[in-house]
């Protein structure tokens, strides 16, 4: 009843559809010289008495259904944009648009109805298409004045609808966080603007690969780039840098990104190597601190804020303000001393860039911007696209921080630049699998739960690694920062006693399937330390990780039943033959 007067209020207020927009006036003032103001006729009619001969405020009739139809969607379009403002000439009532996570990953690449939908009689226009086009064009034709216009479209490495529907879509979602009641500092810029977040896209650049990503990003940074690793962490991202980026300017270390005072450590530790030019790399440029959460294969859980408060904490009194300042004007006074992250000057001082590597926890579990974060990456192969067909990796850079910022705008530069672009076919395909994200994702994190829960009491198990279990040593954190502490991903990884016993278990499944990747809709099983490169092995040589997918818990417990019975049958007895004796 309330949502219906309303309606009607906004009616009367502006006027029978179709005549534009007629806002309605503060209470007290007219309309016109000769009549009282709409907003006080309503209020006469809304506390008249029951009695009234008129009754209610109607809506127009329509001469037709379909006409009655288009005056409906043009009223809700009205109701919908005045609503959003309280306060404003929206009847005092809130209309959202869909504002959950899940509803707008269902509807993801799906695009708006045109303005004026169903209005205008054009009905070319009003047949919007459910599900977006591939576009495949490399190049597009030269207007005859010269000019292309603004939406950019001029060859496929620097723009492609397809891929650009995908990028907005990535930067929607990565936004979707609003103020954290806990914020006791209402003075900070940052916990400000997030308030706003949820109608904020994040620059977003979609690539090859998940590591065409890493690269480019690192590509990015002012040079010497310096990397705090996490020291478990996909091998693949080491291994880059210490083989195709090496002899660029680039070095890294190793750390445990759990410990927030070893991260304090090793941050300094580099900030002082820089500024004072003593490992030989350079001065200047960038530190970036590289979060992977949960980690590969361990799922040691980083706290992200934690780590972005600290190093927050560095950037504004630490080492980089007074040692710039000394270098910068000579004198040792450094109660004033403030670090400029905007001054052009790459040389004089440090950037700190936060970048989380969220692959395993997805925008429906981890939103790491909203953590503080500059950077966010994915390898979208897994998770965003979700069926193991597509090849792509994304980066949302943060427009809330003055790294992110920045970030995004040299990132942009390279993707045009290098061009290790996501293909169009990519780019609708992991469209296409967020639509599903949100489903996969509960099932998957349901099933590892059951499934950690089964091998954590195993007796051929020494260990398994899940942060849903109450024993996992950042369990807390992941309650605080996944999935609202009852989603806690679809990865999970156990020990046993031996590399052979590894290696029969995983030969012994039969629904589990045996391969590297995850996120799909299969659930896969792989031995870690066998692919890891020599001398750089950070998984025990007898885990196994484990990608849930979508088949039945118990389907895959009994699975993982039989193959460890085998597997100790195989170990025991040497030739794998059962033995009844």
């Amino acid at each position: 009843m309330h949502l219906m007067r309303s309606i009607s209020r906004a009616i009367i207020a502006r006027g029978p559809a179709g005549n534009g927009r007629q806002r309605r006036r503060p209470h007290g003032s007219s309309s016109n010289a000769n009549g009282p103001s709409s907003s006080s006729s309503v209020d006469s009619r809304r506390h008249s008495s029951s009695g009234n001969a008129e009754g209610p405020p109607r809506p127009p009739a329509s001469s037709s259904p379909g006409m009655a139809g288009s005056a409906a969607r043009a009223l809700r379009e009205r109701i919908d944009e005045d609503g959003r403002d309280e306060d404003g000439p929206g009847c005092g009532i809130v209309y959202p648009a869909a504002t959950s996570m899940s509803t707008r990953l269902s509807h993801a690449g799906l695009p708006p109805p045109p303005p004026g939908y169903g209005v205008d009689g054009d009905d070319d226009d009003d047949n919007s298409p459910l599900c977006p086009p591939i576009v495949l064009a490399t190049t597009y034709e030269r207007p005859p004045h010269g000019e292309y216009g603004a939406n950019g479209r001029v060859y496929a490495r620097s723009c492609n609808p397809t891929r650009k529907l995908l990028e907005g879509t990535m930067g929607g979602l990565e936004m979707m966080f609003s103020h954290d009641d806990d914020d006791d500092d209402d003075d900070d810029a940052y916990t400000r603007t997030r308030a706003k977040s949820k109608n904020t896209i994040a620059p977003t650049f979609a690539f090859s690969s998940g590591m065409a990503a890493v690269s480019s990003l690192l590509l990015s940074c002012d040079a010497p780039t310096r990397v705090i690793l996490p020291d478990d962490v996909y091998h693949g991202v080491p291994t880059q840098l210490l083989t195709s980026m090496v002899d660029r300017g680039l070095s890294c270390e190793s750390t445990d990104m759990t410990n927030i005072d070893a991260v304090r450590r090793a941050i300094r530790r580099n900030v002082d190597a820089s500024i004072e030019n003593t490992d030989g790399v350079g001065g200047g440029g960038t530190i970036v601190v590289w979060m992977e959460t949960p980690s590969n294969p361990l799922c040691r859980v980083t706290d992200v804020r934690a780590v972005c408060d600290a190093v927050d904490e560095i950037r504004a009194v630490g080492d980089i303000g007074r040692k710039r300042r000394r270098m910068s004007d000579g004198d040792d006074d450094d109660e004033n001393d403030v670090y400029d992250e905007n001054d052009d000057d790459a040389s004089r001082f440090v950037r700190i860039l936060t970048v989380v590597d969220s692959t395993w926890a997805p925008p429906f579990i981890t939103l790491p911007l909203g953590l503080g974060a500059d950077v966010v990456l994915h390898s979208g192969t897994k998770y965003l696209a979700g069926h193991s067909d597509a090849l792509i990796g994304i980066v949302s850079c943060s427009p809330l921080t003055a790294r992110g910022v920045r970030a995004s705008t040299r990132l942009r530069s390279v993707q045009t630049s290098v061009g290790a672009v996501a293909s169009p076919l990519e780019s609708w395909l992991t469209l296409r699998g967020l639509r599903t994200l949100h489903l996969r994702l509960e099932r998957q994190c349901k099933t590892a739960m059951m499934i950690a829960n089964y091998l954590h009491g195993h007796p051929l198990v020494k260990a398994c690694h899940y942060p849903g279990l109450s024993s996992h040593p950042q369990h807390d954190v992941a309650c605080r920062q996944m999935g609202g502490g009852s989603l806690f991903g679809g990865m999970l990884s156990f020990e046993v006693e031996s590399e052979t016993m590894a290696m029969a278990m995983a030969g012994g499944v039969r629904v589990i399937r045996r391969a590297t990747s995850l996120g799909g809709t299969e659930t896969l099983i792989e031995h870690r330390a066998s692919i890891e490169p020599l001398g750089r092995r950070t998984s025990p040589v007898g885990l196994l990780r484990l990608s849930v997918g979508l088949e039945d818990a118990e389907d895959l417990i009994r699975d993982l039943e039989v193959a460890l019975e085998v597997a100790y049958r195989v170990v025991k007895t040497g030739d794998g033959r059962a033995n009844d004796g």
